[in-house]
């Protein structure tokens, strides 16, 4: 579920993205970061899943219990929209990889391209309704199938690698500093999060695991495996075309560097794994996002409807629901410019909130000393280090996000919190204490000037 969930479409446009954005000493670097701090959550949630085995659904429950309702629910949303931004992606991707062969369906973003990617997320919504572990099946078979071209990709550009290209994109650049560097690596840091949204997949399907520490060690390794493709990919392109090249690649950018080493059969190879790669990444996404509606639902900070099942034991009602938004973010489309990089970069803004609270959370467990005895203590300490860590990489990820998509966020996490309302109401209980209340004051103002802004046309999309 991991793998399945982190190799999406995102490795599939880090040739071009990485090209447009940096040289070699810039990717490494950002590699280097991106690794350290993906890393660092991933072990904050293998700790969390063995510390915590009482704990479902980890991405909203941790934040849940860290913080109270209002921050679960915040994470549960922000988390569950940002899967639906993602599916959005994918979709978009497919549209534009086919568009190649079939110039109807131009970026993905025509109405030809939206009627059919329409028509697959609802062929993928009647898929999951017939029982989520039948699903899980095929999402395995995919998840093998689409590491192929990957795989391909590596050792015939590995072949083919030349050293001397691979040290004229060294800089990425006329300027030959630390502060170019930097810009240059900030520009790299929402694609190098969003190919590796997933690396608590294990986490969030926790309830279904025989052993508690499987789910740890399961996204451990997952996010290792992942961390060496999306490195070989990204490190061996700069070995084979200038930089001026790969920036200007279009997507998929993979094809257009296998095409230059092979020739025209490897653009058609690449795109036939694009298009099964993100299918099977949106179907792992999908089921995991029926999850994350289902699970907070049951726990009392979504509306109650959300908790049905059908006949299958699908979360029926969820799995509308999701199917639904990704159905109407689809029409949205159409009246967006660039709708593939709006979407991949709308879908990391939105993700970042509730990967903070989780290793927020962490970090207070270490705090604290709950779930550590006196025996503990080296492991408490070293475990302090990594969350402390996962916190600092969480918030410079916002901070590298920028403005613009931040308030972009708050645009849709701030009506999110009518379901948060309604919830509370069905049970009777307050609101909000005056901390949560605070915080979603600040939510809705961040959301109106993120409204003022687009349609005083300060801010685009």
């Amino acid at each position: 579920m991991v793998v399945g969930s982190m190799v999406g479409g995102g490795v599939f446009t880090l040739p071009g993205e990485f090209g447009e954005a940096t040289g070699v000493l810039g990717a490494v670097i950002a590699w280097i970061i991106a690794g350290t701090g993906m890393l660092m959550l991933g072990l904050v949630f293998q700790s969390l899943a063995v510390r915590r085995p009482d704990l479902d659904s980890g991405v909203y429950v941790y934040a849940k219990t860290g913080f109270g309702a209002y921050a679960g629910f915040n994470a549960a949303f922000g988390y569950w929209a940002s899967n639906v931004a993602g599916n959005v992606f994918f979709m978009v991707f497919t549209m534009t990889t086919l568009g190649t062969f079939f110039p109807g369906l131009g970026q993905g973003n025509t109405f030809l391209a939206v009627v059919l990617a329409s028509a697959l997320v609802w062929l993928f919504h009647f898929l999951i309704a017939r029982g989520v572990r039948q699903a899980t099946v095929v999402n395995r078979i995919v998840t093998i199938a689409k590491l192929l071209p990957i795989l391909t990709f590596i050792v015939i550009v590995a072949v083919a690698f030349e050293a001397g290209t691979f040290a004229d994109n060294f800089w990425g650049g006329d300027e030959r500093s630390v502060g170019a560097v930097f810009d240059q690596v900030k520009q790299t840091m929402l694609v190098t999060t969003f190919v590796f949204l997933g690396i608590e997949g294990a986490s969030v399907y926790s309830r279904f695991a025989r052993r508690r520490e499987d789910v740890g060690r399961a996204t451990v390794l997952g996010f290792l495996s992942v961390l060496a493709v999306f490195a070989s990919v990204t490190l061996l392109s700069y070995g084979v075309l200038p930089q001026a090249d790969l920036a200007k690649a279009k997507q998929p950018s993979m094809g257009g560097v296998l095409e230059s080493v092979v020739g025209s059969w490897g653009s058609t190879f690449i795109s036939i794994g694009v298009i099964i790669s993100v299918q099977g990444a949106y179907l792992a996404w999908t089921l995991i996002n029926a999850e994350v509606l289902y699970m907070p639902a049951r726990g009392g900070v979504m509306p109650k409807f959300l908790t049905r099942d059908n006949v299958h034991a699908t979360p029926i009602t969820a799995l509308l629901t999701t199917t639904l938004a990704v159905q109407l973010v689809l029409v949205l489309v159409l009246f967006v410019n660039d709708a593939l990089d709006f979407m991949l970069k709308l879908d990391t803004a939105l993700s970042l909130v509730p990967y903070l609270l989780a290793a927020a959370y962490a970090l207070k467990l270490t705090i604290t000393g709950e779930t550590y005895t006196a025996a503990d203590e080296p492991e408490r300490h070293k475990q302090r280090v990594i969350a402390a860590v996962a916190v600092i990489y969480s918030i410079f990820m916002l901070y590298a996000a920028g403005p613009k998509y931040l308030l972009l966020a708050s645009i849709v996490y701030a009506p999110g919190t009518l379901l948060y309302l309604l919830a509370r109401r069905e049970q009777g209980l307050r609101a909000f204490n005056r901390t949560e209340a605070v915080a979603c004051v600040v939510l809705i103002v961040a959301a109106v000037v993120g409204v003022v802004l687009l349609v005083t046309g300060s801010s685009d999309v």
